[in-house]
């Protein structure tokens, strides 16, 4: 048969349809649609009423079906997958390629997208939910579409009946959640307090309209902070028009929670987080993962060499300067690296805002004026007892109080410049901190030394 694609012939193919399903002559509608391109099928379907386009479209192939469904527009989609079971819906999921089925699930509003994650295996929920437009580290990647969802106008002994057949599947069935008709959340129920209501009462009569929810594509960070604010097991996740998508449990969190402390003690020791385990990673992943952070390291330490060759005069006069180097230069890296251990963990728990950097600063000069006095005047005493130099013991004193002042301030402020910028702070690990404090310690230490023997 020819396919010119024009009107005419859809609206003939459109009545040709009817009058099979009128006959109900599936195999001839079968055999009759078959014979027709995808666009052509899309566009006869799309002119039939929407019964006759239900029954048209399961009788086509899968294959076929899934090409069609793509060509449809969003409005005939939707009807279709309002009235297709499940085992039809999933067989049309699976043949469509997966940027398609994302399209799909982009263009379609909130309760038919969670229907149809519903169905999808664990495997390509995991790939959809990837590919829908929820990034990395969403709270979107980590939902599950496994849960208990009551009516509010159910009686408790209806309610009841549905969480025994549907809860055996459920990621948890400690709590359930009510949603009306077009799936919006309404509320979430302790299980126990279902069980405990009469059974002659509505599902709305125990419901007290108090739930805290989260959205897909926040933060995981932001999930982590409600659960633990609020004590929960479980939080459900809603779209921006407060749809129910999915919820996410505490064992997700838990897991969340040992992956990111994981990438955090990594970089903390300059390594490119492994994103695997150690035991599953090969000689070759743990050599990158290390060699670039050593290499820069390398590279900056070649920094306080040029420090010290630059006051290779001074040395020259006064010798006993070169033995206070490494205590100098020790003491300033582990003041910067406590300074931005504790910043790091006050950002990471929500305890500390950036709004709040100018109290940071005050505080920790305030500090690091105590702590440098303390280590000043100790090794003031040390230096002179050691090499009875009045001039050394002065320039080591007041160069360890600087340099724990400028330390401190660095270890606090880096943190808060890199959050601001959207980086993560953990990148300012313990030998970043230490091979910047080397070459500013020197500095500090040999300008003092220099202003006072000259």
């Amino acid at each position: 048969m020819p396919h010119d694609g024009g009107t005419q012939l859809v609206q003939r193919g459109a009545s040709r349809v009817r009058e099979l399903v009128a006959r109900k002559d599936w195999r001839g509608l079968r055999g009759f649609l078959s014979s027709f391109p995808p666009p052509d099928i899309a566009e006869i379907l799309a002119e039939l009423p929407e019964e006759e386009m239900v029954i048209a479209f399961r009788l086509l192939p899968r294959k076929l079906a899934a090409d069609v469904f793509a060509e449809l527009d969003v409005e005939k989609e939707e009807a279709l997958l309002e009235r297709l079971r499940d085992r039809k819906l999933l067989q049309v999921l699976l043949e469509l390629p997966p940027d398609e089925r994302t399209d799909l699930l982009e263009e379609l509003p909130g309760r038919l997208t969670q229907k149809l994650l519903n169905i999808l295996p664990p495997a390509e929920r995991r790939e959809a939910l990837e590919l829908l437009g929820y990034p990395e580290n969403s709270v979107g990647r980590l939902m599950t579409p496994d849960y208990v969802a009551l009516k509010p106008y159910w009686t408790i002994e209806v309610a009841l009946e549905h969480i025994r057949r549907f809860g055996r599947d459920a990621e948890t069935v400690n709590m359930v959640y009510v949603v009306d008709e077009k799936w919006h959340l309404l509320d979430d129920i302790p299980l126990r307090r279902v069980i405990l209501a009469p059974p002659e009462t509505d599902v709305a009569t125990i419901m007290d309209h108090h739930f805290v929810a989260v959205e897909a594509h926040a933060d995981q960070e932001e999930a982590i902070r409600l659960m633990e604010k609020y004590d929960l097991i479980a939080l459900p996740v809603v779209d921006r028009d407060g749809v129910l998508l999915g919820i996410v449990t505490v064992d997700d969190i838990l897991d969340v929670l040992e992956e990111e402390f994981t990438e955090d003690v990594q970089k903390g020791a300059s390594v490119v987080p492994l994103g695997t385990s150690y035991t599953a990673a090969s000689t070759f992943v743990l050599f990158r993962k290390r060699v670039v952070w050593l290499l820069l390291l390398a590279l900056a330490g070649f920094l306080s060499g040029s420090v010290i060759s630059a006051f290779e005069e001074v040395l020259g006069k006064v010798i006993a300067l070169a033995a206070f180097i490494p205590v100098l230069i020790d003491t300033g890296g582990n003041t910067g690296t406590q300074s931005a251990t504790l910043i790091i963990r006050a950002i990471a728990t929500g305890e500390l805002t950036l709004r709040r950097w100018l109290s940071v600063v005050t505080k920790e000069s305030a500090v690091g004026i105590l702590l440098g006095t303390a280590l000043g005047s100790v090794l003031y005493l040390w230096s002179y007892v050691w090499k009875g130099d009045p001039r050394v013991s002065v320039a080591v004193g007041l160069a360890v109080v600087f340099i724990v002042l400028f330390a401190n301030l660095v270890g606090s402020l880096l943190p808060i410049l890199l959050t601001k910028l959207r980086l993560d702070p953990a990148v300012v690990s313990s030998p970043l901190i230490t091979t910047v404090m080397d070459v500013t310690g020197l500095l500090i230490y040999f300008g003092i030394a220099t202003a006072i023997l000259s």
